[in-house]
């Protein structure tokens, strides 16, 4: 899901700073003053009562143990492109790769080319690792995150690269559950709970049909009537509904609306941060069909620290290690060509060109779109990249002065304005606090947010909070007050799944000899995510070692025939 959201590094400008400035630390007094007066324009009178405490869920905060995944197919499948990439014979000499972007795309890329016996070299334009889930420490020593990042067990190939790197235990998998807010009952939480004695798919169709709160039992057999050709013919069918949005599927299956509402809504915006009605269905069938397929597939995770530091950081290491290299504030100013077409050296911001045998793309598809050579834009390969348009989105932390009666999970907000949340001083080891919380939330859809200032993104957070924790937050600032905000702003993050998009998204491998593509919105089973970012460098990496583990001449050697197709 989108709430882990992340892929390529961000190569121009540093879009998903923007809040670092404008939104840093905030005393309570002016701030509470300005949260009255947008109360007070947002209609936010009508405040609830106390819900009862002992309706709501405890926090329970224990991690659970890693699952076995080992024993899923995906797993050995995703395993076995792993193997395969080391076994690769050896090239005559190795190749340096130059990959633009440090973002999970271009680290996975190098990793799996030095496993194949090349030398990568990143380049990344900002200070900091892990492109869209990147994290900077505030004056306080804080850590605030571009987005928030859940790990899905659903996710073979970040689970490989955990176990490779011999980071599993940083980890923190909580309980199989999916919890999702009750805006009828403002305090409590409805859940989907996936007994562990059961296998797949049974244990999520008992989730489901153990849920009472959300959907009567009529709705869920009309849900589980619609869903059922996905169930059957798999794969081919999921694929052949990209041309629908998720409420035109809904409505063709004749799944009440009230089922869109109640899950898809939230779900939707967890995805890919935008509404049902604009969603492409095959992003709701491809998490489905995960997430009851695989076993703990729906299990959720929280990294034990921020992503830089606690899984970018031991990757560089690897890399490093085998004779790679990461340079930082090494941004492309253009993509030079040679006479053929092919790439000739990328050209950096700071004047330097840097020539090497092969070029990677691991940016996002927007700053793809921004550099991309005239001669390729006349191509339909790269010309179908128009459609690929990053997404806005907003990523919130408040530190409030008190602990509020939150969860140890991932928390489905079923807000107008916010997506997930999470309360990061109880997930997150890193984060823990005792004393006071930290919450992370999500807001989205952010399009008509994304120019406004902090304070009245803010202010719209808070007078949601106050619907989801009414004992405990108020929007006027009079109950649990701010101790500070940060407000992450990324005007273009992963591209917008709208319907129709599967025939634009290319392949790793594209029309020009010596330049490939890496990131998740490149061709891969697992769309816009962390894992497909990871994947699509898995990917990137094997077709370079199909093609040039076996030549015998350089890439630049490489046949006299044309380099464009």
């Amino acid at each position: 899901m989108q709430a882990c959201a992340t892929t390529s590094s961000a190569c121009a400008a540093p879009a998903g700073r923007t809040g670092r400035s404008g939104s840093s630390r905030t005393t309570t007094g002016g701030f509470c003053a300005a949260l009255r007066g947008a109360a007070v324009a947002q209609g936010a009178a009508g405040r609830r009562a106390t819900a009862n405490r002992s309706s709501r869920l405890a926090v329970q905060a224990a991690d659970f143990p890693k699952p076995n995944f080992e024993d899923e197919k995906t797993f050995q499948e995703m395993a076995a492109i792993s193997a395969a990439i080391k076994a690769a014979p050896r090239p005559k000499q190795p190749l340096s790769v130059v990959i633009a972007g440090a973002g999970l795309a271009g680290l996975s890329t190098a990793k799996y080319l030095v496993d194949a016996g090349h030398k990568p070299i990143i380049l990344e334009t900002r200070d900091v690792l892990g492109g869209k889930v990147a994290a900077w420490k505030d004056e306080d020593g804080d850590w605030y995150e571009t987005g928030l990042h859940i790990f899905f067990g659903a996710y073979p190939n970040l689970m490989n690269l955990f176990k490779e790197l011999d980071i599993e235990d940083r980890l923190q998998w909580k309980q199989h559950s999916m919890i999702f807010a009750r805006p009828d009952a403002p305090g409590e939480f409805s859940r989907f709970d996936f007994p562990d004695a059961l296998p797949a798919p049974f244990n999520g169709i008992f989730a489901i049909l153990r849920n009472n709160q959300m959907l009567s039992w009529p709705e869920k057999i009309q849900f589980a009537l619609g869903l059922l050709p996905a169930i059957v013919f798999g794969q081919p069918y999921v694929e052949a509904q990209d041309d629908k949005t998720v409420t035109e599927w809904m409505r063709k299956q004749g799944v009440p609306d009230r089922v869109n509402e109640e899950v898809f809504i939230a779900m939707a915006k967890a995805l890919n941060f935008i509404d049902p009605d604009e969603l492409s269905m095959i992003c709701v069938l491809i998490a489905l069909n995960r997430f009851l397929q695989e076993k703990h597939g729906s299990k959720m995770a929280f990294l034990d620290g921020a992503p830089p530091e606690r899984l970018c950081e031991p990757v560089v290491q690897y890399i490093t290690a085998r004779g790679g290299e990461v340079r930082m504030k090494s941004g492309i100013k253009n993509i030079e060509l040679n006479e053929d077409g092919s790439v000739k050296q990328y050209n950096l911001l700071s004047g330097e060109a840097i020539t090497a045998d092969l070029y990677v793309s691991a940016m996002p598809v927007d700053i793809v779109k921004k550099l991309m050579p005239e001669p390729w834009g006349r191509m339909d390969f790269f010309k179908r990249l128009d459609k690929l348009v990053g997404v806005p989105v907003i990523n919130i932390h408040i530190w409030f002065d008190r602990k509020l009666t939150t969860v140890d999970h991932l928390l489905f907000s079923r807000s107008p304005l916010l997506s997930v949340y999470a309360d990061m001083s109880t997930t997150c080891k890193e984060y823990y606090d005792t004393e006071k919380s930290m919450l992370e939330l999500v807001f989205a859809p952010a399009e008509k947010w994304i120019g406004r200032p902090d304070e009245e993104i803010i202010a719209a957070t808070m007078g949601e909070l106050e619907r989801l924790f009414p004992g405990e937050i108020a929007a006027d600032g009079s109950k649990a007050q701010i101790r500070k905000y940060k407000v992450v702003k990324t005007p273009l993050s992963v591209y917008k799944t709208i319907p129709n998009c599967e025939p634009c998204r290319p392949t790793q491998r594209t029309p020009i000899r010596n330049f490939y593509l890496s990131g998740d919105y490149t061709k891969q089973r697992y769309l816009a995510s962390m894992e497909g970012a990871t994947f699509s460098g898995k990917l990137c990496a094997q077709a370079i070692a199909e093609d040039w583990n076996t030549s015998s001449v350089l890439p630049s050697q490489a046949a006299k025939q044309p380099a464009m197709a």
